[in-house]
């Protein structure tokens, strides 16, 4: 039998000089008197960063164990979302795109060397490589690594070391002008709407970069750090990035590589540790493919989960955190009547956009030597950008004596080329390799392949999309203080991007859930690094010269 849930007069009473947040705690815990007797049940729908952050919040602490029982959902059979690998014929690895990890991941650093402890021969990453970029014309630029040099204060420094090959000084020094931009953008929700409203392109155009800075310096990145264009990229989102990544600090472009694939060194010793020892319940190769919800709360109650052939199955839920990407958000709208009918916020999911992503994994009759071991591309393709890896020496365990050269190439925004046949694939990455590398691939030629078409998968960050992306918090009525997101399309405070901001999201969204149920231990979360001084001047003098 429902109880209401709405407050008495003495509840009301103690309500008044409470915020609505703690108001809206003491209604449920009154309305449900056995969930503050037993722990609550939180389901974790997706098992890649965000989900595996969630999890391992809630699961943290023997006070968040007692507190909450924690079940994790993931449609594939394997954990790890689109950073999941698998093993195909001869026992070779495959995953959906080779991923880096770049100096500013604080927390999976952390969570890594300090929390895992996989650190010496269990090391999962390689040391910080430095990387080059190619074109048709061939090799574009070099990166250094940034930490080894005198540093600068920035963007000095990402603008003075690397050494560009077909980018004059003067179209350099054009990047200058952007900083005011860089200044005004703070990451708040004012700036992100702002910018939001027009193209990464507009932006470049507007504050007097040069074309050729445009297209042979900002739009390379973009293709391959948004996985678009600039007339398809957000300002926002290009803001967002490239401070992150590039001109927050100098060394921030540094990065490492998995030694393998991501789900063999990082996801199972960390799902290991969860499920062995914190009593994580996970289901894998489970859909959930509709929500039940309260019939006058309005709340989620419980999943409708599908587990092969087998008829649906009811999980009863106080608590759900979404912790899966656009196109997965969006099928689960699809199927939810409920879903679509009652939630305004999970409609506006169905505005946003993903970008398709083609991963190839080529084997050739011999070695090679490759120049760097992390490359990038750009020009082959319209609208298309690329990296293409030396796996025999990032994932030296699997390929380190192999007799022939292994090499991974990752094509984003490669809509145009998931309709063609495996051949026809590896035929092209094949050409891009002999215009990048001709020096090194002499008369080699590829013996095996494997082609992963990855449709719709990573976000994208196209103009207007911010007001549709959601917060940590559901803001449905209904929903609030029962539904929760996590992901690297959420919108936050903390600045991070890519991998780092879909762990982050998910240790927010369980420290938000910690802190609304009134239970637990909310989990630490690192902050990215301070803006250095005169960042801080220069916004300050901004946020003044508008006040006047």
């Amino acid at each position: 039998m429902f109880q209401s849930a709405l407050p008495t007069r003495r509840q009301s009473r103690h309500c008044k000089n409470l915020s609505r947040q703690r108001c809206l705690r003491t209604c449920i815990a009154s309305a449900d008197p056995e969930s503050r007797t037993r722990p609550l049940r939180v389901a974790i729908v997706g098992g890649g960063w965000a989900g595996l952050g969630a999890a391992h919040a809630l699961t943290s602490s023997p006070r968040n164990r007692e507190a909450f029982h924690v079940t994790l959902i993931e449609s594939r059979e394997s954990i790890g979302g689109l950073a999941a690998g698998w093993v195909q014929r001869e026992n070779r690895p495959v995953e959906v795109g080779v991923h880096g990890f770049w100096k500013p991941y604080v927390n999976i650093f952390d969570l890594v060397y300090r929390q895992l402890r996989l650190a010496g021969d269990a090391d999962p990453f390689t040391r910080f490589t430095r990387s080059a970029q190619y074109s048709p014309a061939g090799l574009e630029a070099e990166s250094p690594l940034f930490s080894e040099l005198p540093r600068l204060p920035s963007p000095l420094g990402t603008m003075i070391y690397p050494r560009f090959y077909r980018l004059p000084w003067m179209d350099r020094l054009s990047a200058f002008a952007l900083f005011d931009a860089v200044a005004d953008f703070d990451n708040s929700p004012e700036a992100w709407r702002k910018y939001d409203q027009m193209t990464a392109r507009e932006l470049f155009t507007r504050y007097g970069c040069s074309e050729r800075l445009i297209t042979n310096a900002f739009e390379p990145m973009l293709l391959v750090g948004l996985f678009a264009p600039s007339e398809l990229c957000s300002a926002s989102g290009a803001l967002g990035m490239l401070y992150y990544f590039i001109l927050a600090h100098q060394s921030d472009f540094d990065v490492k590589w998995v030694r393998g694939t991501t789900a063999e060194r990082v996801f199972e010793p960390w799902l290991q540790v969860m499920t062995q020892q914190r009593g994580l319940d996970l289901r894998l190769g489970t859909r959930v493919v509709d929500v039940d919800l309260h019939p006058t709360r309005g709340h989620v109650d419980a999943l409708m989960l599908q587990d092969g052939g087998n008829s649906p199955e009811r999980l009863p839920v106080d608590a759900v955190i979404f912790a899966v990407g656009i196109s997965g958000a969006q099928a689960l709208v699809r199927q939810s009547a409920a879903l679509a009918k009652h939630s305004s916020q999970f409609r506006r999911f169905m505005h946003l956009g993903s970008v398709d992503v083609l991963a190839v994994r080529l084997y050739y009759d011999r070695r090679m030597r490759l120049h760097r071991p992390s490359n990038a591309f750009f020009g082959f393709d319209a609208d298309i950008g690329g990296t293409f890896f030396d796996l025999n020496a990032l994932h030296d365990e699997s390929f380190g004596d192999a007799p022939g050269e292994v090499i991974e190439m990752d094509l984003y925004g490669a809509s145009s080329l998931l309709v063609w046949d495996n051949d026809s694939i590896v035929e092209h990455c094949d050409r891009i390799l002999r215009k990048c590398i001709a020096s090194a691939m002499n008369e080699a030629r590829v013996i095996d392949s494997t082609v992963v078409r990855a449709p719709r998968a990573v976000t994208h960050f196209r103009p207007g999309s911010y007001r549709h992306f959601p917060q940590v918090r559901a803001t449905d009525a209904g929903l609030q203080n029962n539904v929760y997101f996590a992901g690297d399309w959420i919108d936050t405070r903390h600045g991070s991007f890519s991998q780092e901001k879909a762990y982050v999201t998910g240790l927010e969204a369980a420290n938000a859930l910690i802190v609304d149920r009134a239970r637990g231990q909310p989990f630490p979360v690192l902050p990215v690094e301070p803006d250095e001084p005169h960042v801080v001047l220069a916004r300050r003098m901004r946020r003044l010269r508008e006040m006047l």
